[in-house]
């Protein structure tokens, strides 16, 4: 009985320390966020801000060559419909992959995994070239539409579809349905887990996005946040107050989008069959 209390009481201690170190840079970002430059730039490290300068957060906002509330909703825009799009597109091409028996089925997978092998910068410049003969550059469409499919995501769908239990699909079969309506009624409906998962890492890869939309953004009403984020670092001077806060504020959304669902994205991984 000690024994296992012990073992518990280690198995606590162990984890809150981890936690503590977890925590850590999220401290470290608001303490510099809310200090001042001079405390900042001071040779000495101290845990606790100088004095809390919540006028850091208001400049931030007040900065009309950053305009970090129109960065952010951007940021929005963009990351909602590329998850739903994206969640829309792989769904369905992962369906097709595991459910449809077709002679080019292994081909088309096989060169559907072969591009996770390919580095996304190497798609830069045709994806530029692209995107700039069709007039989609400082658009939302020029941000959104090259990047909606993901090889990843569909992987992901194929590998759950084919644990899918094909019992309830039979079913549907029987009483009429063909594969569109199947998907529909029967599959989506009871792929929330899945779904959640792959929307989190969407989500979440579309909001930290850089160098795709720094191409594309080149007009500062269609900047991102993270490409505002980057106006605060130059040759001449990096703003590290500003910096720091703005990185504070551009992690809430990621960080409440990861709390709600970890839960679905644990659950979806596991259910995919990726180790």
């Amino acid at each position: 009985m000690r024994g296992s209390r012990a073992v518990a009481a280690l198995r606590y201690a162990v984890l809150s320390v981890l936690a503590l170190l977890f925590l850590l840079p999220f401290y470290v970002l608001l303490r510099n966020g809310f200090s001042s430059e001079r405390l900042l730039a001071a040779a000495r490290w101290r845990w606790l801000p100088d004095r809390v300068n919540a006028d850091n957060l208001h400049e931030l906002f007040a900065n009309d060559s950053v305009r970090m509330a129109r960065s952010l909703l951007n940021s929005a825009v963009v990351s909602v419909v590329q998850t739903l799009a994206t969640l829309l597109v792989s769904a369905l091409a992962g369906y097709g992959l595991a459910r449809i028996d077709h002679r080019l089925s292994r081909l088309i997978l096989g060169a559907t995994v072969l591009t996770l092998m390919v580095p996304a910068a190497v798609t830069f410049i045709p994806s530029f070239v692209m995107v700039s003969t069709l007039g989609w550059i400082s658009t939302l469409r020029g941000l959104i539409i090259p990047v909606l499919f993901s090889a990843f995501a569909t992987f992901l769908f194929r590998q759950y579809f084919l644990g899918f239990p094909r019992d309830l699909e039979e079913a549907a079969y029987i009483d009429g349905a063909g594969y569109w309506r199947t998907f529909w009624r029967v599959v989506l409906p009871n792929s929330y887990g899945i779904c959640a998962a792959v929307g989190t890492i969407t989500f979440i890869g579309s909001w930290n996005s850089f160098l795709w939309p720094l191409l594309i953004g080149q007009d500062r009403d269609f900047r991102t946040v993270q490409v505002a984020l980057s106006q605060f670092m130059s040759s001449q001077r990096i703003d590290l107050p500003q910096l720091f806060v703005g990185a504070a504020v551009a992690i809430l959304p990621v960080l409440g989008v990861f709390l709600f669902l970890q839960r679905y994205l644990v659950q979806g991984v596991e259910r995919s069959g990726i180790d």
